[in-house]
């Protein structure tokens, strides 16, 4: 597309996409740079769609926590895992953020700048062609309207359906169960996800990483019902449902990724800014904004923010080798209905050292102990996995 200059009345910044990327940077901007005229432009009826995103409370740092407090709907001290070999709580705080606190939040961030059931059909720089024909301009534009097409990565998936039931009676939990894959593993790495949102609510997400990225729905419903049944839960009744195809990444080259999606910024899973092995996309999003909050100019200019967000991008991809290793190890070197061995073998670490993993900030002690010891995929086909095709 070729770059227009934005007239007069244009934003400084549109943010295509109302996502959790978009809408974390449009929350953060309105708190520290108020003067900026962000605006959002939305595909459905709503920001947020249908989904809750959870995170680890050492994920964000303390200021981090506090300024998406608005946002979060259900905090817990600690949650569980099982395996077969493995039971264990962990003392580790878990919160979620709801899409209906999130559009809420939002929405009173930018009175009367958000365009919803608007799509978008092509974007540049500092303008978007909306599928009507109408032509947005702004100072800079972000698309953030989740994955695409990602010839340059090798990616696996972690595909997921939930249920929110209300129940009969009380579960009985008080915490979520973040992992439990004493399940049939259905040739893949499958766990059920349970957070507790009072005593008789429960969302209940059928999880399952897989090679391809095809999604089975009423399979997947089929599981969550299942498992509620085997814990002896009743359900009254299917509150809603939350689906989500979420990339694993194993390698590839993400400067080849941004430069085939053109010279306009990015954000989110567009971006690659995604745990690698959890898929959790909230830490990363909270810390974009803050990123680009601190170097956004008080008249953005499209091309350069662009460019900030690649390097950033280009640079958190770097750190995390070791988490696509692990990642290919997982998908490539263990038998499918055996991977979930990888994860009960982790989860028998330390505390700390589980905590920095998911924040993304593991040590190289805690590498080391993570590797030491006998493998539990088959060695030749681990050293198969140790180099990464394509560059950082």
């Amino acid at each position: 597309m070729q770059a227009a200059a934005p007239d007069s009345s244009a934003p400084d910044l549109l943010l295509l996409g109302g996502g959790l990327a978009n809408g974390l940077l449009a929350l953060r901007l309105s708190q520290v740079r108020p003067e900026l005229d962000v605006r959002i432009v939305e595909a459905a009826d709503r920001l947020g769609g249908v989904h809750t995103w959870s995170f680890f409370e050492p994920d964000l740092t303390p200021r981090q926590r506090a300024w998406i407090a608005p946002l979060i709907a259900h905090s817990w001290p600690g949650y569980s895992v099982r395996f077969p070999k493995v039971e264990r709580r962990l003392a580790t705080g878990y919160s979620s953020v709801t899409a209906a606190r999130f559009a809420q939040a939002v929405d009173r961030a930018l009175p009367g700048r958000i365009m919803t059931g608007v799509s978008v059909a092509s974007a540049g720089p500092t303008e978007a062609v909306l599928a009507d024909g109408r032509r947005l301009t702004a100072r800079a534009v972000i698309d953030g309207r989740g994955p695409t097409g990602a010839p340059d990565l090798a990616l696996g998936f972690q595909k997921f359906v939930g249920l929110e039931v209300r129940l009969t009676a009380p579960h009985g939990l008080k915490e979520p169960i973040v992992m439990d894959a004493c399940v049939d593993q259905a040739g893949g790495y499958r766990f059920l996800y349970v957070l507790p949102f009072d005593d008789r609510t429960l969302l209940i997400e059928d999880t399952r990483y897989t090679d391809g990225d095809d999604l089975d729905r009423d399979l997947f419903r089929t599981g969550v019902r299942d498992y509620a049944a085997q814990r002896g839960w009743v359900i009254e009744t299917v509150l809603r449902e939350e689906e989500g195809v979420l990339p694993v990444a194993l390698d590839g080259d993400i400067a080849a990724h941004l430069k085939r999606l053109g010279p306009t910024a990015l954000s989110g899973l567009r971006a690659g800014l995604f745990h690698p092995t959890t898929g959790y996309s909230l830490p990363d999003a909270v810390r974009l904004a803050d990123h680009l909050a601190e170097r956004i100019e008080a008249a953005p200019d499209g091309p350069a923010l662009a460019q900030v967000i690649r390097r950033h991008a280009r640079d958190v991809w770097a750190q995390r080798g070791f988490y696509r290793l692990l990642n290919r190890m997982l998908f490539r070197a263990a038998r499918p209905d055996q991977r979930y061995r990888v994860l009960e073998r982790f989860y028998r670490l330390p505390q700390p050292l589980i905590e920095r993993f998911y924040a993304g900030e593991t040590t190289l002690g805690d590498k080391a102990r993570i590797l030491s010891g006998k493998p539990p995929v088959p060695i030749g086909a681990a050293l198969t996995c140790l180099v990464e095709r394509g560059r950082a």
